[in-house]
């Protein structure tokens, strides 16, 4: 099978190598404007199977072009593209993943379903790590609980770097526009939004992260659990926010710096939003140059046998660790293996049907023994509330 892998910076080089081993990829084509980390990729590993292209996500002639001979598009891009190459994947009847499902796409879900399975695709989206291996513990934690009442997901990271106070290791973009809009919690049978990064709490996170301020964010989970664990009152997401980061999205929305409507700067038309995360360093570049752990932390609180429980699945990585294994880091480890994992499953057979697929919808235990195949050590617990 032939393996489109679009976007390759931290988290899309990751997916890249677990599917560049899988015994029905004959090729892969690393495909993105940047081409060096891919080629350090297969320099370092020495495949034959992968194939470079130059190529721009947002250029039409691009996409057709790669699609051609494709069996699976795998898209590793900024979330606000995906919606145009899940339709170029419809349109060229070629299976598709991506990391991340783009908020506008969730109320549109039966309407990508029946196109999908009208195409004859199979589509799996969010399967990245948050979402993706979150929604797979929040199912994981309410089947040993008899009754879920909240679901809560917490993203834990406390890296270090000796060059830059503010960075991200996930897409600039998408991390600011996370941190400057509103926070979406689900709560008694609708979403209820709450101004950007205006409830927080200092968590207590297992060694060696330890303890951090987290803010609750919006994000997928907080829409997708609530279609799966139908008896759910309360879903929520919080996020490690580093103080300096948390000083930056108040100075943005205080100027618009995170506004998506162009404005003019030197007869140019730009988006402030784009311009900051266009200062800010790669996470390519942050790779072998951070110290820290990164992690997964979910929480469901319920019944079971009568008593009040919290049910726990947590995973969590060292930067340094990561770098060892695949040359990234946690963060980039996390989200590329958990997209594997889902495209895997397609490339095994283990989805078969046509159709828009959620992480909620695939073997729950497939999925965690092929995410602690791939080295991660995954911990659960339950425990009294």
């Amino acid at each position: 099978m032939k393996v489109v892998q679009l976007g390759c910076g931290v988290t899309g080089l990751v997916c890249a190598e677990h599917l560049e081993r899988h015994p029905k990829v004959d090729e892969i084509v690393l495909a993105d404007k940047r081409l060096e980390p891919a080629e350090s990729l297969v320099e370092r590993t020495g495949t034959e199977k992968a194939t470079l292209l130059k190529a721009d996500a947002g250029d039409k002639a691009d996409i057709r072009k790669m699609l051609r001979g494709c069996d699976v598009l795998v898209s590793a891009v900024p979330s606000e593209m995906n919606a145009r190459l899940l339709d170029a994947a419809l349109a060229s009847g070629v299976d598709y993943v991506d990391f991340t499902i783009p908020l506008e796409t969730i109320p549109r879900y039966e309407e990508i379903d029946a196109a999908c399975a009208k195409a004859g695709i199979t589509a799996l989206t969010a399967m990245g790590s948050d979402p993706g291996i979150s929604d797979i513990f929040a199912l994981h934690n309410a089947a040993v609980l008899d009754s879920v009442t909240e679901v809560h997901i917490k993203d834990a990271d406390n890296a270090v770097s000796d060059e830059h106070e503010i960075f991200t290791l996930w897409c600039p973009r998408d991390m600011l526009e996370e941190v400057t809009m509103n926070a979406a919690v689900y709560e008694d049978g609708g979403i209820r939004w709450l101004p950007p990064l205006s409830r927080k709490e200092r968590y207590a996170f297992p060694a060696p992260i330890g303890t951090h301020t987290v803010y609750n964010t919006t994000h997928e989970e907080t829409f997708l659990i609530p279609r799966f664990l139908k008896d759910v009152k309360y879903v929520d997401f919080m996020i490690v926010v580093p103080d300096a980061l948390a000083e930056l999205a108040a100075t943005m929305r205080q100027l618009g710096l995170h506004g998506l409507k162009p404005v003019v700067a030197n007869g140019s038309e730009v988006k402030p939003l784009d311009v900051v995360a266009a200062c800010m360093p790669s996470p390519v570049d942050m790779v072998g140059k951070i110290r820290g752990s990164s992690g997964i932390f979910v929480d469901a609180v319920g019944e079971k046998d009568g008593e009040r429980r919290c049910a726990r699945t947590r995973v969590s990585l060292t930067h340094q660790e990561a770098f060892k294994r695949y040359r990234t880091s946690a963060t980039g480890y996390l989200v590329g293996t958990g997209a594997a994992v889902g495209a895997e499953m397609l490339l095994s057979g283990d989805v078969r049907k046509s159709g828009l697929f959620l992480p909620e919808m695939l073997s729950i235990d497939k999925y965690l023994k092929s995410l602690r195949n791939k080295g991660l050590d995954i911990q659960h617990e339950i425990l009294p509330t």
